[in-house]
């Protein structure tokens, strides 16, 4: 099993700096089955304890099989699970829809996926517009959910919250209302968009980030620089830019179904200080996952109301 190394949230906990992303798909079967790659990657051989999963990807219920048949004590699996942005005025409600799902009386960190709420619509979780936008509810603000997210910490049944896509902007909006600092910030970041001041940001205030996106997909993969650091270290691009976030102290979620891959996520290498910084320069703010459509939205909101 591999030796995955631990960062210490603002609440105490260690939680993996390497998780096994829980996104599966869009159909109904890969969500269903969702739970064969996350076995795969629970396995001794592959060694991961945290899975990184969200009501809206429909894997909680593959989460729950998982840690089932692995046989693995459900302290010793880290799970993390986020409120849908549409659910932020029923937190509570949606809140223990998760737990059942997830067949546990806990999760070790809840986020807030987005910042924006969507409007509510009974039994379709992502409302649009005649543009294919989200229809965003601006009645309802951030600083609410986290009001209720902070009791559902406060009752025990959350050992840890903090939120998802939160620029420097929004954090400070928080900070307004917040009586619980987030311990956690799950962002998309990867080389080609290294985000180094919202880094510097959460650091001084202890939260830790985590990445979605991390390897930057091919686009970063591919990139001559990285390419050349593999060669030099005799490791994969992927483990090259997986280390690279760990050196900084940033956690990762990479979703991977190939058992091969999952092991090789888990075996990073040192970087010489160095070869950090010129994988940090390759930087160019680019965003990969979740980007502007052509109305300038992303899940209903601007890049100014983001703070992107």
């Amino acid at each position: 099993m591999a030796d995955v190394p631990r960062f210490k949230l603002n609440t105490g906990a260690l939680m993996p700096a390497v998780g096994l992303g829980g996104w599966a798909g869009t159909s109904k079967e890969e969500r269903e089955n969702g739970w064969t790659f996350m076995l795969s990657a629970l396995k001794e051989r592959a060694g991961y304890r945290l899975i990184d999963t969200a009501w809206i990807y429909g894997t909680e219920k593959a989460t729950a099989v998982a840690i089932r048949k692995s046989g693995i004590p459900r302290e010793d699996v880290w799970i993390t699970t986020k409120l849908h942005h549409q659910h932020g005025p029923f937190a509570e409600k949606f809140f223990q829809e998760s737990l059942d799902n997830l067949e546990t009386d806990y999760v070790d960190l809840y986020l807030m996926h987005w910042p924006q709420t969507s409007k509510w619509v009974e039994g379709n979780p992502e409302p649009t517009d005649e543009n294919g936008n989200i229809i965003v509810d601006d009645t309802h603000t951030f600083n609410q959910t986290w009001a209720a997210m902070e009791k559902i910490y406060e009752s025990g049944r959350a050992k840890a919250i903090g939120v998802s896509n939160f620029s420097i902007k929004n954090l400070e909006k928080l900070f307004e209302t917040a009586k619980v600092i987030p311990a956690v910030n799950q962002v998309e970041l990867h080389p080609y968009l290294a985000q180094p001041e919202l880094k510097e940001y959460c650091d001084k205030k202890g939260i830790v980030i985590t990445a979605y996106t991390p390897t930057g997909y091919k686009n970063v993969l591919s990139d001559p620089i990285i390419a050349e650091l593999a060669e030099k270290y005799k490791a994969s691009p992927a483990q090259v830019v997986l280390s690279w976030h760990i050196a900084r102290g940033v956690a990762v979620v990479p979703k991977s179904s190939n058992e091969q891959r999952q092991k090789e996520n888990l075996a990073l290498i040192t970087l010489d200080p160095e070869d950090v910084k010129r994988i940090t320069a390759l930087d160019r703010n680019e965003r990969l996952c979740n980007y502007a459509n052509k109305y300038g939205q992303v899940w209903g909101w601007t890049y100014e109301q983001l703070g992107w």
